[in-house]
């Protein structure tokens, strides 16, 4: 239960901090000067769009995280049989790091209108995820071979569901993210692109986060 309080704990202070940045409980209609922007502080208003992700990332992180309290509290149960864990999933934590890694670089090319740096980051990140789910169903692949099916104890069970839900979360952010490329091969202005950029970046830093803590409890347990 320890992984999961600490995984609560770090999901509560960046989600305070975030929202202490954006100063959602401020009284725009006191403030003064340019519309759209904070006087004083340098903060500016909050994109909506920003605001929907960030409450729907703090959903998903609660989804995780029952799912990880329930994977913890069915261990102790006698039918649990642990799955060995295939060598490929250090492979996959490698190429999601490389993705996350990419989209912060696209990020930061559109802010510095650097077209070609922001078509190569995106297609770079859209290889590495394809690799990470192409890595999942390998595992998937080594666990059926092993005699460990879906059905077959609680503890497969568990494997399968936790990475697929991951997976899936990953295959919609890659609708956003291939929306984004078209976009960019499109000729977009980059200042147009940098809000896409930047929440498919928060999007991925948030799915790596969770990944990095599926793939310790896996291991450690």
């Amino acid at each position: 239960m320890g992984i999961i309080i600490l995984l609560l704990a770090g999901l509560g202070v960046i989600a305070a901090w975030w929202l202490s940045r954006q100063r959602l409980m401020s009284k725009p209609w006191l403030e003064e000067g340019a519309a759209g922007e904070f006087p004083g502080t340098g903060v500016s208003a909050v994109p909506t769009a920003k605001i929907g992700l960030g409450v729907f990332l703090a959903v998903v992180g609660a989804l995780f995280a029952l799912f990880m309290s329930a994977y913890v509290m069915r261990m102790s149960v006698a039918d649990w049989r642990p799955v060995p864990k295939p060598t490929v999933l250090w492979f996959n934590t490698g190429v999601l790091i490389l993705s996350s890694a990419a989209l912060q670089w696209a990020q930061e090319a559109a802010a510095r209108r650097d077209m070609a740096g922001m078509r190569t980051a995106l297609m770079a990140a859209g290889a590495t995820v394809f690799a990470f789910l192409i890595g999942q169903l390998l595992a998937w692949q080594q666990l059926n071979a092993g005699g460990y099916y879906l059905a077959s104890n609680p503890a497969s069970t568990f494997f399968y569901l936790l990475t697929a839900v991951h997976g899936l979360h990953l295959l919609g952010g890659l609708i956003a993210l291939g929306r984004a490329a078209v976009r960019v091969r499109g000729g977009v202005d980059p200042d147009r692109l940098r809000l896409s950029l930047e929440l498919c970046a928060m999007y991925w830093h948030f799915l790596l986060l969770v990944w990095l803590v599926l793939f310790a409890l896996l291991f450690i347990t």
